[in-house]
């Protein structure tokens, strides 16, 4: 190993030393109890706002390895760029957990992960004008009832998903229930965990191994156990968290696993975060969320995840739920945009590890020289760029069609024009008709 690989291994391990001790969402998000209380006090008409959540400072000795990441990496080359910006990435969630509940958490968030006025990648609408377009078009549409058969607890999900990817790795991933989990699903390299009392159908246990399994636990995995160089390159840094969650919400909707109350649900969160920012308070947003049709224990989570480490009073939020509709259309543009370039080779190193679209790019030669492993594994709908390829070119001739310029009867005219059909017809009765 040369010196620049040695440099690079040890800024490596010691970030990933660093970032182990890095548990944003679990240090910010209030317990699972305190969702009961709240949706015990909506009930009552109480309304008595929970607490501000003060978390724990990242100790001094964690920041100062990432500092040292940073100071110690050279940014001429690719790969100690990536390191650097990674570190820096969560040397940067260090101030959400100082500024927790006040106007600079809620600055600081925005400048991570984006807010619902800002735009979407090669789009002139905004993430909270396309959240609006797509309830109004889909709210006829929307149901939340569902044969009773197919409704499940978790346990009976964390079998499910356990056979779903049984073979696929050489590694062992455990599914487990976690009474302290606010999100339906969370996913590492090692585990999977699902909500305590969650209620689940069928098609949730297809949507969360597509998402959760082939896309976070595999990513993690890759990058943390088949580099040759770089294990940091299986690091959630906050950086990379709107690929990720646009490719996993990709692989849904590529894979027909997404169905229109998750993508509703998408939706509703930017909404739910724009009003907050507008002054809704906990309570109040759980109203609206209610009103615009989620059940009131969902809409106490939604609420929740929007307030975590914000201040429930109003205002100063947690605006994190914005990436799955920005990472979709971004990840959805940068496939259509690498198939039009005749670029297949990037759709599998997207799984390489946790990597921002940029990353895929930036270390090009850090591919094609071997300090990076191509992907050990990769999504069944990956694998066959032709395949991604006719899906891609086909939704992109989709967009030109304008729906507003033409009502739904003038679909069928344009199949079988109806003057051609009406012309023809008199010489085709005629033709059957028989002879005297």
């Amino acid at each position: 190993m040369n010196a620049r690989h040695e440099r690079i291994r040890e800024n490596s391990e010691l970030l990933v030393s660093a970032a182990k001790r890095i548990k944003i969402l679990s240090a910010i998000s209030w317990p699972a109890e305190t969702a009961d209380e709240v949706l015990a006090h909506w009930e009552k008409g109480t309304r008595v706002i929970p607490e501000i959540r003060k978390p724990k400072p990242l100790s001094k000795r964690i920041t100062r390895k990432l500092e040292a990441v940073i100071e110690h990496s050279d940014r001429g080359d690719p790969l100690q760029r990536y390191l650097a910006y990674t570190a820096l990435s969560y040397r940067r969630t260090a101030d959400l957990l100082v500024h927790a509940g006040t106007p600079d958490f809620h600055r600081v968030s925005r400048e991570i992960y984006g807010g619902p006025g800002g735009r979407l990648a090669g789009a002139k609408l905004t993430h909270r004008e396309v959240a609006d377009r797509l309830l109004n078009a889909t709210e006829e549409l929307r149901t939340d009832d569902f044969p009773e058969d197919e409704k499940m607890g978790p346990e009976e999900l964390a079998k499910i998903l356990r056979k779903r990817f049984r073979g696929f790795f050489h590694e062992r991933i455990r599914v487990v229930v976690d009474p302290t989990l606010m999100a339906k699903a969370a996913a590492s390299s090692t585990r999977v965990r699902l909500r305590s009392g969650g209620v689940y159908t069928r098609l949730d246990a297809l949507q969360l191994a597509e998402h959760e399994v082939f896309v976070h636990s595999l990513t993690a995995l890759n990058g943390r156990k088949y580099q040759p160089v770089v294990s940091a390159l299986g690091l959630s840094a906050p950086r990379t968290t709107a690929t990720q969650e646009g490719i996993a919400t990709f692989a849904e909707l590529v894979t027909g696993a997404i169905d229109l109350a998750r993508l509703r649900r998408i939706a509703m969160r930017i909404k739910a975060i724009h009003a907050a920012e507008e002054g809704a308070d906990i309570y109040e947003l759980i109203d609206q969320l209610v009103s615009w049709g989620e059940a009131p224990r969902e809409a106490v989570f939604t609420a929740m995840r929007v307030y975590r480490g914000g201040d429930p009073r109003g205002r100063h939020v947690f605006t994190k739920d914005v990436v799955y509709l920005k990472g979709l259309f971004a990840v959805h543009t940068f496939l259509r945009k690498a198939i039009a370039e005749r670029m297949p080779e990037v759709i599998p190193r997207l799984f390489v590890g946790r990597v921002t679209l940029g990353d895929v790019l930036n270390l090009e030669e850090s591919f094609e020289n071997g300090d990076i492993a191509e992907p050990k594994y990769v999504p069944d709908w990956a694998k066959n760029p032709h395949a991604i390829s006719a899906y891609l070119a086909f939704s992109a001739l989709v967009d030109h069609v304008d729906l507003h310029a033409m009502d739904l009867e003038d679909v069928p005219r344009v199949v079988a024009p109806r003057s051609k059909i009406s012309k023809a017809l008199p010489n085709l009765i005629t033709a059957v008709e028989p002879t005297p």
